[in-house]
C-alpha cells in the first residue's frame, strides 16, 4: 500500500488506492450470541501490559485469539508467562485462548480489539506506525459483520481519520453498512493490584447505536465496575487523553513548587502534608514523570491542538516543567554534594530504582535513566540497582549497567523508585553504605525515620 507523507505529519494511506473486492461471507446470526457460544472469536491485537490482561480476562468465557508480532513473546505466553512480568502464571490457566504471531490466524475472528503502543518520536510528535500496521493487519482479514475496537491512546479524531480509511481501503467494505467501529480507551495502571482491569469503569463508544450496544455488552461481560457509554468515538478518545494530561499538569505544579520550596529551605512533603488536611486538597506529589502514558499522552493532545491552530500554554508548560526535572534534580544533587565538600568528579552515587514507576519492570521513557545520564556527564561514578528491571534491556536501551548488590561506600544515595523490595531498608542499611554522614535524596519519602546524622533531601 502506498503511503503519503508531508513535512509535519506521520504517514497516512492514500485513499485513491482503495482495493475493491467482494465482501467475504460470514456466519449469520447475532454476533453477541455467537461470541457467547464460541461460534465467533475475539482477537486481541497487541499483547503488552494492556492487551494481554484483556485477552486473558475475555478468555475466561469467550474464545480468544491473542496476536503479537513478536514470536519470542508469543512463545513465553504459550508457556504461561507474562513477558511484562505483571501477571502470575495462574492468570493463564483454564483460558480459551490461542497465542499467535501469524497474521492469517486473525481471519478466524469477528470481533477485533487493537491494543498496541502509541509513543512519540524524537520530535515529541505522535508515532502511529504500530497502530497503522495493526490496523492494516486487521483490514486484510476484515469480513462483513465484523467489529473493530481500538484501545490504543490517541488524540481525538485519530480512529476515524487514520484507522477507518485503512480499514475501508484494504477490506473493500464500508463502515456501518458492512462492519462496525468502536473505541474503548485502556485504563490499566501497571503495578496497581487494587485498581485492576475489571474494577475500573470502562468507557466505550461505537460508530452507531447498534455498534455501541454490542461493544458495551461485550465489555460488560468482564468489567465488574460496569461500562460508560460515551456519546461518540471522539468523546471516548478525548476522555483518555484528558485523564493523563490532567495528572501531568498537577504533577508539574508540584514539581514547580518543589523547586520554589527548595530555595526557601522548605521540605515539599511537609508542606503538602499540612495542605492535605483540607478536605478538597488534591493529593499530588512531585516526581519524575516517565513511562508510556502521562509523559506521552499530552503530546498527542498538543499535536492535535496545533493542527487546529491552538497554542496549548498550560499543557505545553506542564510538559516543559516535567521534562526538565531530571536535569534539575541532578543539578541539585551536585549542589548538595558541593555543600558536603565532595567534588562531583570524585563522587560515588548509588541510585535505587530505574523503572518508570514502582513495582513494575517497565523502563520505557525512564526519567531516572535520564537523571543518571546527567550525573554521569558531570563526572560522578553512578551505581544503579533495580531488582525488577531486566539488566540486558537497561543496558541496551540506556547503556547503563545494573548491579545486583551495591558494594563499597557512597557519597550520596538516591531513593528514586519506591519498590516494595526497597522499603525494608532502614537507616542502618544506608549508614553502612555511606562514606560519612549519609546524604540521602528521597523522591517519595521512603525513609520514614531519619536519624540526626543524616543529610536528608526530599523533592
Amino acid at each position: 500500500m502506498a503511503i503519503q507523507t508531508n513535512q509535519h505529519d506521520f504517514p497516512i494511506p492514500l485513499v485513491k488506492e482503495r482495493i475493491v473486492r467482494q465482501p467475504r461471507t460470514c456466519n449469520q446470526g447475532d454476533l453477541f450470541q455467537q461470541l457467547l457460544t464460541g461460534k465467533a472469536k475475539i482477537a486481541v491485537v497487541g499483547l503488552g501490559y494492556v492487551g494481554l490482561p484483556l485477552a486473558l480476562e475475555f478468555a475466561k468465557s469467550l474464545t480468544v485469539i491473542g496476536f503479537d508480532i513478536k514470536e519470542n513473546r508469543v512463545q513465553l505466553m504459550r508457556q504461561g508467562a507474562d513477558p511484562s512480568g505483571e501477571l502470575p502464571r495462574s492468570a493463564f490457566r483454564n483460558r480459551k485462548i490461542s497465542f499467535t504471531s501469524r497474521r492469517q490466524d486473525l481471519a478466524e475472528a469477528k470481533f477485533f480489539i487493537v491494543a498496541v503502543p502509541t509513543p512519540v518520536d524524537d520530535q515529541k510528535r505522535p508515532n502511529l506506525r504500530a497502530l497503522i500496521n495493526a490496523t492494516e493487519s486487521v483490514a486484510k482479514v476484515l469480513k462483513k459483520g465484523d467489529y473493530v475496537v481500538f484501545e490504543s491512546t490517541v488524540y481525538p479524531g485519530c480512529t476515524e481519520e487514520i484507522c477507518l480509511p485503512i480499514l475501508e481501503m484494504l477490506s473493500g467494505l464500508k463502515l456501518n453498512e458492512d462492519f462496525k467501529l468502536g473505541y474503548s480507551p485502556e485504563r490499566i495502571n501497571p503495578g496497581d493490584k487494587k485498581n485492576t482491569l475489571t474494577s475500573i469503569t470502562k468507557v466505550v463508544s461505537g460508530s452507531d447505536k447498534e455498534a455501541l450496544k454490542l461493544i458495551a455488552d461485550v465489555y460488560d461481560l468482564i468489567i465488574e465496575a460496569g461500562v460508560h457509554q460515551a456519546t461518540s468515538i471522539k468523546v471516548a478518545e478525548a476522555s483518555k487523553i484528558v485523564e493523563n494530561t490532567q495528572r501531568d499538569v498537577n504533577i508539574a505544579l508540584m514539581n514547580e513548587l518543589s523547586i520554589i520550596f527548595a530555595k526557601m529551605g522548605l521540605k515539599t512533603h511537609d508542606v503538602l502534608e499540612a495542605a492535605g488536611t483540607k478536605w478538597n486538597f488534591l493529593n499530588f506529589y512531585p516526581g519524575l514523570v516517565g513511562g508510556h502514558c502521562i509523559g506521552v499522552d499530552p503530546y498527542y493532545l498538543k499535536y492535535k491542538a496545533h493542527k487546529m491552530g491552538i497554542t496549548t500554554e498550560v499543557i505545553s508548560g506542564a510538559r516543559s516543567v516535567n521534562d526538565r526535572m531530571p536535569f534539575l534534580i541532578a543539578n541539585r544533587i551536585f549542589q548538595e554534594l558541593k555543600k558536603a565538600g565532595v567534588d562531583a568528579t570524585n563522587a560515588r552515587i548509588l541510585v535505587r530504582g530505574i523503572t518508570f514507576k514502582e513495582d513494575v519492570q517497565d523502563i520505557r521513557n525512564s526519567k531516572v535513566a535520564e537523571m543518571v545520564k546527567y550525573l554521569m556527564s558531570g563526572g560522578a561514578e553512578v551505581v544503579v540497582e533495580d531488582p525488577l528491571a531486566i539488566p540486558d534491556e537497561v543496558k541496551e536501551v540506556y547503556d547503563v549497567a545494573l548491579t545486583e548488590t551495591p558494594d563499597g561506600k557512597f557519597d550520596a544515595i538516591i531513593l528514586a523508585v519506591c519498590h516494595k523490595d526497597f522499603q525494608e531498608a532502614d537507616a542502618d542499611y544506608y549508614r553502612a553504605l555511606s562514606r560519612s554522614n549519609p546524604l540521602i535524596f528521597d523522591f517519595r519519602k521512603q525513609l520514614t525515620s531519619v536519624p540526626n546524622d543524616f543529610k536528608y533531601v526530599g523533592l
